[in-house]
């Protein structure tokens, strides 16, 4: 396991996905469909919306699973659309998906859930949910037996896409001083 690895990946001005599983599928799929929705960009004008990128992404992913050469990887196609506003999709590897509020990924995410399910509300500030994922890292910390010390924290918004501040060890110390 890579402690520098960034598993979430800027697609578009408005569109980010997050991927995990097999190293070298998550590279190849991610840079697939990063290439193919600047491809439709340049010939149309215009981007994708968020849910039709998760739309396309599923469909390459079903293609891909009925092939000899399918891919491992579980996604979040995340993304912020003038129109509809925010979306967040989950992809898995048999291609399905799902819209959802909050998700997470991997053994940490078991340990989040509640956490989510506790604090999200249909108007959660930036904030709130920054505030939200450090509650998460933490309980992450506490129970998980693997050592994770930095946690990327991405935000995709009517502003675009950016990064915010990585939690780590040394943030944590100050919020639980803080707290």
């Amino acid at each position: 396991m890579k402690e520098d690895e960034n598993k979430i990946h800027k697609v578009a001005d408005n569109l980010l996905i997050s991927t995990v599983g097999e190293s070298g599928d998550t590279e190849q799929f991610t840079e697939f469909i990063a290439k193919n929705i600047a491809l439709y960009k340049m010939r149309n004008g215009y981007d994708l919306s968020p849910r039709s990128a998760a739309h396309f992404t599923r469909k390459n992913l079903a293609e891909s699973l009925r092939s000899r050469t399918r891919y491992q990887v579980f996604m979040f196609v995340a993304g912020y659309d003038p129109v509809e506003g925010p979306e967040l999709t989950f992809i898995d590897y048999l291609a399905s998906s799902q819209s959802l509020n909050y998700a997470g990924h991997g053994y940490g995410s078991m340990f989040c859930a509640s956490i989510f399910d506790r604090y999200w509300h249909p108007n959660i500030t930036q904030e709130e949910a920054y505030d939200v994922l450090k509650k998460c890292v933490l309980e992450i910390q506490k129970r998980l037996i693997v050592n994770l010390k930095n946690f990327s924290v991405a935000v995709v918004d009517i502003n675009g896409v950016r990064q915010l501040d990585p939690i780590s060890a040394k943030s944590l110390a100050e919020y639980n001083a803080a707290s």
